[in-house]
């Protein structure tokens, strides 16, 4: 049983394994059954604690084997061991593949970084194979990927590696799920069924039909004192009870639930609701249609594509304002007011303004008449009216993902 791996630079993936039958010994052809792939064993020892070489590992022995392997994600915990020449019969139980909960964009801000930021994601997966990525195309965003990750601590750290470590400057678009729209007949093709990715590149919305969103079984083990809360968040994110046990002092609940509202700040809110003891599991069922539709937020009228989503339309407005109001606490604040809102098309469902920086233009007056400083001042306005229609909002990068963990106003 590979018990679990890790890169080295000198010998590439190092695997801990655990003999559970039979021996694995030094020049052995073995084959992972999960990933289908065949290695030649060129080492083993074990740790007794530093590095000592063996001949072969026996029954119940744990130790280590190398296979001059390049990738972690070649080699998954869980999988089974075995002869490539005398295979067994099957696997050993248990075994599951690592199911990223939440997927977004990763865009570099300079276009002339994206052979950069793909050598840092390559680099970056050799040591974590929960980490999963594909190239996508963005209309509004350009060129970048597609990434997965077990949870928005997950996605924060490989951010801040990513900027640390490599020196990248990246826009990281809002957690989402992958969605089917039906869209209906138009001048230029006939109806036809889409997958969207990006709810930046979401078409017409008078072309849409229907959208169909992913749905997830999801099984919650927690303490009895903590189902009460537990329960109101499940309902509270359309979910669907469907069977309720006890066990001891443990409670086990399932719930189908749209993986939508599972991907934004589901697992944070259990484990704070819980203080940590609740567990979370989940398998997708199929796709169901929803009342979706197209959430845009706004920072001085202009839309920032790295923040739309697609929510259900009962819950926007309440998302719409969790997100105006943390933005207004992250932005800094410029020279002019900065309207921020939220969107479903052309109708406003929240905002928020952000108040300009005055300077004390009235300081130089020690006296004199009150209509000198009146002049000040409304000539200060009307700088302000001009740079408020020219100016530019800068967003710092922590706020995009400091403005998705929402916690209790989500």
């Amino acid at each position: 049983m590979l018990v679990d791996s890790w890169y080295d630079p000198y010998l590439g993936v190092v695997i801990l394994v655990r003999v559970m039958d039979g021996a694995i010994r030094k020049g052995q052809q073995i084959k992972f059954m999960a990933a289908g792939t065949t290695h030649l064993v060129d080492r083993v020892g074990c740790f007794r604690p530093k590095i000592e070489q063996l001949s072969e590992l026996g029954p119940g022995e744990i130790g280590f084997i190398t296979a001059q392997i390049k990738e972690v994600s070649q080699t998954a915990v869980g999988d089974t061991i075995t002869d490539a020449r005398k295979p067994a019969a099957e696997a050993l139980p248990g075994f599951k593949e690592v199911q990223p909960v939440v997927f977004c964009g990763l865009f570099p801000v300079d276009a002339a970084d994206f052979e950069k930021l793909r050598e840092s994601l390559y680099k970056l997966r050799l040591n974590d194979a929960s980490f999963s990525f594909e190239m996508e195309t963005s209309a509004a965003l350009g060129f970048g990927f597609r990434c997965g990750f077990l949870g928005l601590l997950h996605l924060e750290i490989i951010q801040e590696r990513l900027t640390r470590e490599y020196d990248l400057d990246l826009i990281t678009t809002a957690p989402s799920v992958v969605y089917r729209l039906q869209l209906s007949k138009s001048k230029t093709d006939d109806a036809r069924s889409l997958e969207l990715h990006n709810p930046a590149d979401m078409p017409d919305p008078n072309r849409i039909e229907s959208i169909e969103e992913p749905w997830i079984e999801a099984t919650i083990y927690a303490p009895d004192e903590y189902l009460g809360p537990i329960l109101k968040l499940c309902q509270d994110r359309r979910g669907i009870q469907k069977d309720l046990t006890y066990v001891g002092g443990r409670a086990q609940v399932r719930y189908e639930l749209p993986l939508n509202e599972v991907v934004f700040d589901f697992y944070d809110r259990l484990k704070s609701l819980s203080k940590g003891y609740a567990s979370f599991d989940y398998q997708q069922i199929g796709y169901r249609e929803g009342d979706l539709v197209k959430m845009s937020i706004l920072v001085n009228e202009e839309p920032v594509d790295a923040l739309s989503m697609i929510v259900h339309r009962g819950t926007a407005e309440s998302r719409g304002r969790g997100m105006v109001e943390r933005l207004k606490e992250l932005i800094p604040r410029h020279m002019f007011k900065i309207p921020i809102q939220a969107a479903i098309g052309g109708k406003v469902i929240a905002r928020e303004t952000l108040s300009a920086l005055r300077k004390d233009v009235t300081a130089k007056c020690y006296g004199g008449d009150a209509t000198r400083k009146r002049k000040l001042l409304e000539k200060q306005k009307k700088g302000k009216a001009r740079m408020r229609e020219y100016g530019n909002v800068s967003i710092p990068q922590e706020a995009f993902i400091a403005a998705l963990r929402m916690g209790d106003e989500g």
